[in-house]
């Protein structure tokens, strides 16, 4: 990857999220497979399947409640998009104008997120939707998380127009959005996971609201590009180019054949 005519390598910080986009995509394959082999061979439900297998559960649930318990402190191995609330990581610009996301489109987005996901619930209420397809949402929700941070951003694009996740208003209401059909699944382990990711949602809206200058690249240097630790711009950046590239080679092809 290159930055300004410079090879940028992946940081550390970069290299987590792969990590975590390939064994989450590995935990949606196999739930899928799971699930579907139950659908269309009338076995065991997948509630059954999993609370004979309370090894496997005990593992994901203990890699997702750790992920979330270390968001709660400071690190050098996550985002500054989650960092920023931490008093430590808050450098002085000297300026004293916050500028941060309009709050209307936070409200927004937590409304579409809600509305979004209370038609899954309503469905899930009727008996169309199983606790079997809430799991499995949640597993989509989580590999979607990752390609926000990694590719692209709907919530950024289309709402927040923040610069990228360092800037993110909402950056830790993602593990919330993830486990929100788990209100659904009436099981310990679920309504643990979705209570943790609440508790940390609302501490982050919390520390937003005594100090909002954390929040602000314009008051709070450690959001500016000279002290990001993760780089993923140059990362999609170089997506952006190739994406733009291949178009233009396609319209081209396609002149070609049609003679124009």
């Amino acid at each position: 990857m290159t930055r300004n005519g410079k090879k940028v390598k992946l940081t550390a910080v970069s290299m987590l999220h792969y990590v975590r986009l390939v064994y989450r995509s590995a935990l949606l394959l196999a739930f899928l497979v799971v699930y579907l082999h139950y659908r269309l061979n009338g076995g065991e439900d997948v509630e059954t399947i999993l609370e004979e297998r309370p090894l496997i559960v005990s593992i994901i649930w203990s890699v997702f409640t750790l992920e979330m318990i270390l968001r709660f402190f400071p690190s050098k191995l996550e985002s500054p998009g989650s960092q920023k609330q931490f008093a430590r990581n808050y450098i002085r610009t000297g300026n004293t104008e916050i500028k941060v996301q309009d709050n209307n489109a936070v409200m927004l987005v937590a409304l579409i997120w809600i509305a979004f996901n209370g038609i899954f619930g309503a469905l899930h209420m009727m008996n169309i939707l199983d606790d079997g397809i809430m799991i499995l949402l949640c597993c989509v929700y989580s590999v979607c998380d990752m390609i926000c941070i990694l590719f692209f951003c709907p919530f950024q694009a289309w709402f927040l127009k923040n610069k990228c996740c360092s800037t993110c208003r909402i950056y830790n209401w993602d593990y919330a959005m993830m486990f929100t059909p788990l209100f659904f699944v009436r099981e310990s382990y679920t309504w643990s996971l979705l209570a943790l990711s609440v508790a940390l949602m609302l501490r982050w809206e919390i520390t937003f609201y005594r100090y909002p200058e954390r929040f602000a690249e314009s008051t709070n240097g450690y959001l500016h590009c000279s002290n990001c630790t993760e780089k993923l711009c140059a990362h999609k950046n170089h997506l952006r180019k190739l994406w733009k590239q291949v178009a233009e080679y396609t319209d081209g092809r396609a002149k070609r054949l049609s003679g124009k």
